[in-house]
């Protein structure tokens, strides 16, 4: 997979293929916009798990971690029910609340 390709799907849509592995998928409902704010979170987050854990700082990558869980459950990416399994509402709850705690 090259860059700019987009990943293989399963046929249900629910997983993405990388490198033969399967991962959740995110939810397709949300809004782009949303979303990008989330992927940069979520980078933000990941960045910020390296830098603790170069330094030492345990309360740091936990901090660091817990954003990264919650830009990805917000994604849709994680988190129990999966996307598929909850109406709109609930869909769109999930990623307003996970922004909303990102963004704060």
């Amino acid at each position: 997979m090259t860059q700019h390709q987009e990943p293989e799907r399963t046929p249900d849509g629910h997983f993405v293929v990388i490198r033969g592995r399967r991962w959740r998928a995110t939810d397709p409902a949300v809004p782009e916009d949303a979303a990008a704010r989330l992927r940069s979170h979520l980078m933000a987050a990941r960045s910020a798990v390296g830098v603790a854990k170069r330094r030492g700082d345990e309360a740091a990558e936990r901090s660091a971690r817990a954003r990264v869980h919650r830009a990805k459950v917000a994604l849709g990416e994680r988190g129990t029910p999966p996307w598929w399994e909850q109406n709109e509402a609930e869909r769109r709850r999930r990623w307003e609340d996970g922004l909303r705690g990102l963004d704060s």
